[in-house]
């Protein structure tokens, strides 16, 4: 969750604070407020024993498990690529990343883990585009513009 969204959801928690200190019911909070009424009985009961405190956003439920300098040296091993690593293939998938963390770390990941903390850090999915090496694109785009016209079906 991103510090936007999670400052979001702080500001329906401390709406609700607003409702329960006017005495409103839970149904008609959670109505307002378009949350769930279990949400609403949860912070109520939050508010009763901590305050304000009780209902306040503890940050992310997960710390993060690399540190920067190993974020760091993540992307520098990621960088040199796969055959650096050990793969036949110059192809970086989750489930390799994954591998790679593990051995460099010695921390577990899922590979949808993998994937946010790549996200996180900038990284986005790409697939490398697969062409003949004997490819002309001159040839191509004339074949696209003077045969291919000739060729196809006329519209009925």
């Amino acid at each position: 969750m991103t510090d936007a969204e999670r400052a979001a959801r702080e500001r329906v928690r401390l709406q609700a604070v607003a409702f329960f200190e006017g005495g409103e019911k839970n149904r008609e909070i959670a109505a307002a407020l378009r949350v769930s009424e279990r949400s609403v009985e949860r912070w109520r009961r939050q508010w009763r024993e901590d305050g304000l405190a009780g209902v306040a956003s503890k940050g992310s439920p997960g710390r993060p498990r690399l540190s920067d300098t190993q974020i760091a040296r993540l992307e520098r091993e990621l960088e040199r690529g796969p055959l650096a690593q050990g793969w036949a293939d110059q192809r970086w998938t989750l489930a390799r990343v994954k591998t790679l963390i593990g051995r460099l770390f010695h921390v577990s990941y899922t590979v949808e883990g993998t994937w946010r903390l790549l996200r996180r850090h900038g990284w986005s999915w790409q697939q490398p585009a697969l062409r003949a090496i004997e490819r002309d694109d001159d040839a191509v785009e004339l074949w696209q513009r003077e045969v291919w016209p000739r060729v196809r079906a006329p519209r009925r």
